[in-house]
């Protein structure tokens, strides 16, 4: 650095005398040490939560504040704490018993690559405080979506042996949320989805990744077979081979009709969080590209499959009613009901929504089958299922137990996914899933009995912006399901625009400590809005996303408060008394 960027700060025979000293250049407080016979100039502000370091103690070239006891080496600022980070140092010189020293050194690393390695660090040792640092450093240069994105995948799918869970499916639905939401919003989402990733993965053991076979001949036909028989004698390695075979082989879109087909073979599996867990994945490709990341992030869903609980195994599913035989039965016919709708186009009958959430579990296969022969797409049949999914959340009776709304939730997202599936595949095996689905839907059926209160759409005259105020206020309370509804209702009545609704509820989501299911239903929720052209549709998705929202707020919000402590110290503000 040129002597020309050098400025003056103190005499060196007072700094000699103090020990130390603050000086203000740019703005900015820098701590000034005299330590055995040598000067040090560090930022005075603790990197870890900005607790003045020239309060701290200097002992054998190590700097230790008096806060939490991070400790940092002198000279170059690196810490012997890593949840702490290291401190910013700046080079001094002497001239005429003066100290000078570079205010604005350049970097040693590029900004962007040092807030990566952070959050490489933060999430090696689960630090939330680290990796909001991080994401919002990143996000700061420009980087604020795909590195933390890509960085979380790497880091969960390497050292989560189990495969991919709730932390990677939570970081893959705040990528699909992270559009819908506010420029600070953007930064929570992201610090949400490393945050979930880092404490899901927390004591796992690493994957060790098979190998695909040597053979790249091989027919998608034979893969898919090889796979499904696998899986279906509950083979890992032996699945996960086959797949990366498949990867390295196949087009993706045939990888994915193997996936799916292995995720229909047994109804429900693990309660939705198979198929969710799967197109999860398959989003977070479409973010991070297919070529560098398939293999280990569909790799780590195999255990979703291998490992995974069969509805048919369950007593629900086959008292009072055998609903699995009724579901096996129409996968069993539908080559069959596929030929026959071949050149038809599907129209919808009236009331087919109705049929759905009926209390006649052989009508509403019956319904599906004869869809499917007038020529149903797996796109238009699964948006059937997934709107009669959406209207369990939205009537859900607040006089259920509290747990029950998971039930609903999970029917919810299992029909969403399969929906989102069919626009990735046109697999016969999509059809499957609605017959699950709408299975699930008939078992929630007691879950709307009454039904909640139909959100009324009402003229009051007030402004949407004060309808969506009254909103987020509304999670500040607790048990105001059936009053958010209306509010939503009330605002679309009103004529507010959607995307500034869906940015007040992904505010109420971001502020919350959210379980894994609330960030799924409402991201769910947005996305269901964004698949549909109908209004009332619309309306429904976003009802049911704000009454499950409020049925689990206000939380304690701990994580909102280590967000905003990092906000602060990335600004520079003070978190303590002037020094």
């Amino acid at each position: 650095m040129s002597a020309e960027n050098y400025v003056p700060v103190c005499d060196l025979a007072d700094l000699e005398a103090e020990g130390r000293t603050v000086v203000q250049e740019n703005g900015q407080a820098i701590a000034l040490f005299f330590h055995e016979e040598e000067v040090y100039a560090v930022d005075n502000r603790c990197p870890h939560m900005g607790f003045p370091l020239t309060r701290g103690t200097v002992d054998e070239g190590i700097l230790t504040c008096h806060w939490h006891h991070a400790r940092f080496e002198l000279e170059k600022g690196d810490t012997f704490d890593p949840w702490a980070d290291d401190v910013q140092t700046f080079p001094v010189d002497i001239r005429d018993d003066q100290v000078y020293l570079d205010p604005d050194p350049e970097p040693t690393v590029p900004p962007s690559t040092r807030w990566r390695n952070r959050l490489a660090d933060g999430l090696q040792e689960n630090l939330s405080l680290v990796q909001a640092k991080s994401v919002i450093g990143l996000d700061e240069h420009g980087d604020g979506f795909y590195t933390p994105v890509e960085t979380a995948v790497n880091f969960g799918t390497k050292y989560r042996a189990s495969g991919w869970g709730r932390g990677l499916t939570t970081l893959s639905y705040m990528a699909e949320l992270y559009d819908d939401v506010g420029g600070r919003d953007k930064r929570r989402a992201m610090f949400a989805g490393v945050r979930e990733v880092a404490d899901n993965v927390a004591g796992e053991a690493p994957r060790f990744q098979q190998y695909a076979f040597e053979n790249r001949e091989l027919s998608k036909e034979r893969l898919k077979s090889w796979f499904r028989d696998n899986c279906e004698v509950r083979d890992a390695d032996g699945a996960e081979r086959t797949l990366l075979t498949a990867i390295e082989a196949l087009p993706p879109a045939e990888v994915v009709e193997i996936l799916v087909a292995a995720a229909t073979d047994h109804l429900y599996m693990n309660s939705s969080h198979t198929l969710d867990f799967i197109n999860s994945a398959l989003a977070t490709l479409e973010h991070l590209g297919w070529e560098e990341h398939a293999e280990p992030v569909l790799a780590s869903t195999v255990p979703q499959l291998t490992d995974a609980t069969r509805s048919e195994e369950l007593s629900s599913w086959r008292q009072p009613v055998d609903i699995a035989e009724l579901c096996f039965d129409a996968h069993d016919r539908l080559d069959s009901l596929v030929a026959a709708g071949e050149g038809k186009e599907w129209e919808e009958p009236e009331g087919f929504v109705e049929t759905l959430l009926s209390e006649d579990a052989e009508a509403i296969i019956d319904a599906l089958c004869d869809a499917i022969a007038d020529g149903a797409t797996q796109e238009e049949l699964t948006d059937a299922v997934a709107r009669a999914a959406t209207r369990r959340v939205a009537y859900f009776a607040t006089n259920n137990e509290f747990n029950d709304w998971d039930t609903v939730h999970h029917t919810f997202v299992y029909a969403n996914a399969a929906h989102e599936l069919a626009h990735r595949t046109d697999a016969t095996e999509i059809y499957r899933a609605c017959f699950d689905g709408a299975m699930s839907v008939y078992l929630d059926r007691f879950l709307n009995s009454p039904r909640a209160p139909e959100p009324t759409p009402v003229e009051t005259g007030r402004e949407p912006e004060d309808i969506r105020s009254d909103l987020l206020d509304t999670f500040d309370e607790q048990g105001e399901v059936n009053r958010a509804g209306r509010l939503v209702a009330e605002h679309f009545e009103a004529g507010g625009d959607p995307a500034d609704l869906k940015r007040i509820l992904g505010r109420g989501l971001l502020r919350e400590d959210a379980d894994f299911h609330t960030f799924q239903n409402v991201s769910g929720a947005f996305r269901r809005f964004d698949a549909l052209d109908d209004d009332e549709e619309r309306r429904y998705a976003l009802v049911a996303g704000a009454r499950y929202l409020a049925a689990h707020t206000p939380t304690n919000r701990e994580h909102e408060q280590t967000f905003s402590i990092a906000t602060r110290l990335h600004r520079g503000e003070r978190l303590h008394e002037a020094e």
